[in-house]
């Protein structure tokens, strides 16, 4: 499975899905209304250290919906070999409903996505992101981690639920 933006070259449609979706969190967000869609759901963190700015945004994102969310350190390096990188997909994607992997190589989170069976997202909160410039395209006057915040849900929310 993949998420709608894994790539740099994904679809304008695919955005503008992804855009509405964030618009319609941003305006249910300031009227107190946030839904709790991924209630139940178990989101997994895979990177070094979770007190990052990008972790602590994607924890945000996905706890507003209602998500768990676990960081596990990586024990997956570029020198793993196929059957570890397999093993520990398969295992990862029976524990959790997705996965956001921070830090880690392209590769190495390709092989992931291959195996996990969930969707698999590549630092989808990382300012490097394409997320975090569909968010410069958001009205209004949030602050700018807030419209990437809503972005990220609607990226969350369109691949999981």
């Amino acid at each position: 499975m993949h998420s709608i933006l894994d790539h740099h070259d994904a679809m304008p449609r695919d955005a503008d899905f992804v855009l509405d979706q964030a618009r319609s969190l941003q305006r249910n967000a300031a009227a107190g209304d946030v839904p709790a869609s991924l209630r139940g759901r178990k989101l997994g963190l895979l990177c070094e250290t979770d007190d990052s700015g990008d972790a602590a945004l994607f924890r945000r994102a996905a706890a507003e919906l209602g998500a768990q969310v676990a960081h596990i350190r990586p024990s997956l390096t570029e020198l793993s070999t196929l059957p570890d990188v397999r093993r520990t997909a398969y295992m990862l994607g029976r524990l959790y409903d997705a996965i956001e992997c921070q830090g880690m190589a392209s590769d190495l989170v390709h092989q992931m996505r291959v195996h996990a069976g969930v969707p698999i997202y590549d630092g989808v909160a990382s300012p490097k992101h394409l997320t975090a410039k569909l968010a410069d395209l958001l009205d209004g006057d949030a602050l700018n981690s807030d419209k990437r915040r809503f972005v990220l849900q609607a990226v969350l929310l369109s691949t999981i639920v």
